[in-house]
C-alpha cells in the first residue's frame, strides 16, 4: 500500500510540474527539507532539498515570471515543456525513492506525467489565450501564467499531504486532453466538409 501512495504523490507532483515547473517543484523541496509528507535524505535525489537547489528554483521561477512574454511563444513554451518533463521525472523517482529500493520506474512514468500535463496545460492555455486576446481582455491573457503557477501548486501540495488526490488531478488531465482531442477532430471534420 505504502508503494502504492508513494506511486499516486509522485505522479502528482510529475503532473504539478508539468503544468509550471518550478513553484510545485520548490514547494516540493520545501516539504521535503521540513520532512513534510516527503524526505529525500538518504536518497539518490537528496539534492532536490538542499537551499542551492531550492534557491536555484526560486531564481528560475522569478525569471520566467519577468520573460513572461518570451515564453508565451512556441520556442519558450517547449522549454518550460522540457523542464517540467525532467523535473516531474525526478519527482516522480525520488517520492518512490524515499520509501522503496527500486525506483527507476518512476523516472519514466514521472516524465509520462508531466508530458501529459505539459500537452493539455499549454493546449488549453493557448485558447483560453487566443479567446481572451480576441474579446480584447489583455489582463485576463496576462493573468493566465499566474493560474498555472496556482494550479501546479495546488496539485502539488495535495498529492504530497493526501496522495490519492492525484488520482483527481490525473483524471481531470485525461478528461482535458480527450476534449481536446475531440474539439481539434471536429474543427478538422469541418475544413474537410468545406473543400
Amino acid at each position: 500500500m505504502k508503494l502504492v501512495l508513494d506511486i499516486l504523490q509522485g505522479l502528482g507532483l510529475a503532473s504539478a510540474v508539468g503544468l509550471r515547473p518550478f513553484l510545485p517543484a520548490l514547494l516540493a523541496g520545501a516539504l521535503a527539507a521540513g520532512n513534510v509528507g516527503l524526505d529525500f535524505d538518504g536518497t539518490a535525489f537528496a539534492f532536490l532539498e538542499s537551499p542551492v537547489w531550492l534557491l536555484v528554483l526560486a531564481l528560475a521561477l522569478v525569471a520566467t515570471l519577468f520573460a513572461r512574454k518570451v515564453l508565451e511563444t512556441p520556442p519558450g513554451e517547449a522549454a518550460l515543456a522540457g523542464i517540467g518533463i525532467g523535473l516531474g521525472a525526478l519527482l516522480c523517482a525520488a517520492s518512490i525513492d524515499d520509501r522503496h529500493a527500486v525506483w527507476w520506474y518512476g523516472l519514466i512514468i514521472g516524465a509520462i506525467a508531466a508530458l501529459l500535463a505539459s500537452t493539455v496545460s499549454r493546449s488549453l492555455f493557448n485558447r483560453v489565450r487566443a479567446r481572451f486576446t480576441a474579446a480584447g481582455d489583455s489582463q485576463a491573457a496576462a493573468a493566465l501564467p499566474w493560474y498555472g503557477e496556482a494550479a501546479g501548486l495546488v496539485v502539488a501540495g495535495a498529492s504530497v499531504l493526501f496522495p490519492p488526490l492525484a488520482i483527481v488531478a490525473i483524471g481531470f488531465l485525461v478528461a482535458l486532453f480527450v476534449t481536446g482531442r475531440r474539439r481539434s477532430d471536429q474543427k478538422y471534420a469541418g475544413l474537410r466538409i468545406l473543400r
